[in-house]
């Protein structure tokens, strides 16, 4: 319900034939002309025949997280459809492993292209829960991406394409990727602390509108047949800068202070000392020379619907959502003063 909307409506709106397939459980904002086919995704065999009624060219997997979903969607298209498209993620490269804490060694030279070293070590996930999510989903202990593209590319009967994304933020972005930041400035407070090292951390990002026009551009597009892409805007500027345009669209007159991890409250020290060392910036030459993608949304007007999407749609526990505790940082303030002072 994040990214795949907006997918839908770009290909509605170029006046392509669409259908989608959900559960039915929540029904989007979408153009009248799409049709929807009601059922489980990871029973998708059973659902050959209204797919074969629809008579699909291309089909698009939004959500394939491990090898099995992505196989039950292929077997279940193939011979009906002549593409399948999946989305990926930049978690694929070495570079993230390294990140994560699976992959050992030092940090790799960004930018990384689509030809980059992929992690050595697969299911990056069986041990460690996201702290975004807030229950473990049973589908985590088999995730792994790099399998989810072998089997898209792979397949003889299907020509497959792979995109690569970024971090993406937007509307209806369940892991508010910038809420820690714009929260605290909502609520007035007049100095955020952050790791010198985050501060300094770069990392691929992109507005959802932009991430689902690179859908829609490689799906009707049989020039990206076998092929893969990352996709992200053209730079990726340090966490610092980008606070610096949400304090300016949320008109916050407050100090971003960057600290030393250990001069920080434990709930903001870095998980490992070198954890922000490894930058992950994808290349995204290659889309934009073999497909002309551009961004369809600034990145300003991009980070504004955000913002806006934040206070309209506040998170049930917005304390844990921001990871705040404003006490232990007004005591680390205090301590960091006084250090300053003496």
């Amino acid at each position: 319900m994040f990214i795949g909307p907006s997918v839908v409506r770009q290909l509605a709106q170029a006046g392509h034939e669409v259908a989608v397939f959900h559960r039915g459980e929540h029904e989007a904002d979408l153009p009248r002309s799409v049709s929807h086919l009601h059922g489980d995704r990871d029973r998708i065999g059973e659902h050959r025949g209204a797919i074969a009624a629809f008579a699909p060219e291309i089909v698009v997997d939004m959500r394939a997280m491990t090898e099995a979903q992505a196989r039950a969607v292929a077997d279940a298209v193939r011979g009906i459809a002549k593409r399948l498209v999946v989305v990926s993620s930049m978690d694929v490269y070495r570079a993230y492993g390294r990140l994560h804490g699976t992959e050992p060694g030092p940090p790799l030279e960004p930018p990384f292209d689509e030809d980059s070293p992929l992690r050595e070590n697969l299911y990056v996930y069986r041990e460690h829960t996201p702290a975004v999510i807030a229950e473990r989903p049973p589908w985590m202990d088999d995730y792994e991406k790099i399998m989810v593209e072998r089997v898209a590319l792979g397949d003889r009967d299907l020509a497959g394409s792979v995109l690569r994304f970024p971090m993406v933020h937007g509307e209806r972005d369940a892991q508010r990727r910038f809420y820690w930041l714009w929260k605290r400035m909502d609520d007035r407070r007049r100095f955020i602390l952050v790791s010198e090292k985050q501060a300094a951390f770069r990392s691929s990002r992109t507005h959802v509108d932009n991430a689902a026009h690179a859908v829609a551009l490689v799906a009707t597009d049989e020039r990206a047949s076998g092929r893969v892409y990352n996709v992200g805007e053209p730079d990726a500027p340090p966490l610092a800068d980008w606070a610096l345009l949400i304090a300016r669209q949320s008109s916050w007159g407050g100090q971003i202070i960057a600290r030393p991890s250990d001069d920080l409250p434990a709930h903001l020290r870095d998980t490992r000392p070198d954890m922000w060392d490894h930058h992950l910036v994808a290349d995204t030459t290659r889309i934009r020379r073999e497909l002309g993608y551009r961004e369809v949304v600034s990145r300003e007007d991009g980070l504004r619907r955000a913002l806006e999407w934040y206070a309209a749609e506040p998170p049930e526990d917005p304390k844990r959502a921001g990871n705040l505790e404003y006490e232990a940082e007004d005591a680390a303030l205090v301590t960091i003063r006084e250090r300053a002072v003496l």
